[in-house]
């Protein structure tokens, strides 16, 4: 959340992917299928994991919106990467669908009233509000951007 503005959650929302989508409109499926070290995730898995944890965030937002008082268990993303068929997918194709992604994500968050977004729940141990998963999800978006900006896309 440091990565992101203070301000207004649907600003951060759809500047993050606007910036993200130009960063990706430069990357070539030959750097798609690159990683900068060993052991290290190429460029079409980072962009898969952004989108799985994405998706992930806006359950748990959609959950305590709907005042869903169940703790929910986090997830492993070490394991969640190897499943998602990045290698066989475009960087093209997976820059598509985390725009298309994103606008979802604003029209569930433009659903919520005021006091959805209050509400709180509890995730990975971690206690946080609607609103506050709104800001994790653009600032996690803004973590892998400027991962990608400084370790895989080098000049």
């Amino acid at each position: 959340m440091q990565l992101v503005k203070d301000g207004d959650l649907f600003e951060n929302l759809e500047q993050s992917i606007i910036h993200t989508q130009q960063l990706l409109s430069g990357v070539t499926e030959c750097q798609g299928s690159h990683a900068y070290a060993p052991g290290k995730w190429t460029i079409k898995e980072l962009l898969c994991h952004m989108a799985d944890a994405e998706r992930i965030f806006c359950y748990r937002a959609l959950r305590f919106a709907r005042n869903d008082k169940t703790p929910l268990h986090g997830f492993e993303e070490k394991d969640y990467a190897p499943e998602a068929n990045a290698a066989s997918r475009t960087v093209v194709t997976i820059a598509a669908e985390l725009h298309r992604l994103r606008l979802t994500t604003i029209d569930l968050y433009r659903s919520f009233s005021p006091a959805m977004l209050d509400r709180v729940g509890t995730a990975n141990n971690a206690t946080l509000s609607v609103r506050n998963i709104g800001f994790i999800i653009s600032g996690h978006e803004t973590h892998h951007r400027m991962i990608l900006e400084d370790r895989y896309l080098v000049k």
